[in-house]
């Protein structure tokens, strides 16, 4: 009992470590599938995070939080947009250029607004009380004595915040935008030959810049997340490197939703016992804390280097579209 005691608070964690990188990866396949390169998830998730945590302490809401969070993202990706498809600029450039944006902004307004080294005010401190609450669901405190039963709906299932589940249901959701409606066609199409889509009377620039318009609303949900939900609080460089690990699920997943979400979850469960394992003792040597908090980002390398295979992205990513004139 024990033992699935611990695999059931693995798991658990790894639902939480995995939520931010199913928003943002999802949101880097909307981009890319329309051919425009996204390294600029990692900003994207920092400037969302402050805006989002800054919004919910000023209003006092988490909701005004989420709102200004995303907001904020899809500035910053409509930003991206005027860049790589407005003037046909370096898209790796443009990515790099908005992740060094976000960290010294973040800082600079950070400090100038609240004076607490680039952190903003914790918002579940004496009375003011706006993070997101986990959600119980329904009869679990009468279930969690029930043997397994129990354990997986009480502690496994129940106790996340809304955005976990939001996370888990948009990937169903974006899979059926990107394969089943009409603008999820020309997303595609535009990735795949933009000549194309233009002779046909589509507009190669508008589709880019609404698939990029998702892309910010989906990365800025993986922001608020972390400021206004896990951490109740916004602190320098916060997003740690999970825009470039959602990034690598998404071509871990060969660019689509469910592939990518499972890449997510191991991802994340990989950091769930990297974090479970800290002060392991191994042949009389504990495990430097440092080496164990970097296992997650080692494997994610060896992985993508070794076992992913022959992976086919869309046909035109990274390339200007330039509009052949008569």
């Amino acid at each position: 009992m024990e033992l699935f005691n611990s695999i059931i608070v693995i798991l658990d964690a790894t639902l939480r470590n995995a939520t931010p990188l199913i928003f943002a990866a999802l949101a880097g396949m909307f981009s890319e599938r329309s051919g425009i390169v996204n390294i600029a998830l990692e900003g994207k998730i920092l400037i969302s995070a402050f805006f989002g945590a800054s919004a919910a302490y000023y209003f006092g809401s988490p909701w005004m939080g989420l709102l200004c969070g995303v907001l904020a993202s899809v500035v910053f990706a409509q930003l991206h947009a005027f860049a790589t498809v407005t003037h046909n600029g370096d898209h790796v450039v443009s990515g790099l250029a908005i992740n060094i944006l976000a960290i010294g902004l973040t800082a600079a307004i950070g400090n100038y607004w609240f004076h607490q080294g680039g952190n903003t005010p914790n918002l579940a401190f004496g009375e003011t009380h706006a993070r997101f609450t986990p959600i119980k669901l329904p009869f679990a405190d009468q279930l969690a004595d029930v043997p397994i039963i129990g354990g997986i709906y009480s502690e496994l299932l129940s106790g996340h915040y809304l955005l976990v589940y939001l996370a888990f249901l948009a990937v169903p959701l974006c899979w059926y935008i990107l394969f089943r409606t009409r603008f999820g066609l020309r997303v595609r199409a535009v990735g795949e030959n933009p000549h194309a889509v233009d002779t046909a009377g589509i507009s190669v620039a508008k589709t880019r810049y609404l698939a990029l318009l998702m892309t910010g609303i989906l990365v800025g949900f993986a922001g608020v997340y972390l400021s206004v939900a896990v951490t109740a609080q916004f602190s320098p460089n916060m997003s740690a490197g999970k825009g470039y690990m959602a990034l690598a699920a998404l071509i871990f997943g060969k660019w689509r939703p469910r592939s990518a979400m499972w890449a997510c979850l191991l991802f994340g469960l990989l950091e769930a016992i990297a974090i479970r394992s800290q002060g392991v003792v191994f042949l009389g040597v504990e495990v430097p804390v440092q080496l164990v908090e970097a296992t997650p980002y080692i494997l994610t390398v060896v992985l993508l280097g070794g076992f992913i295979g022959r992976s086919v992205a869309p046909k035109v990513i990274g390339e200007p579209y330039v509009k052949e004139r008569n």
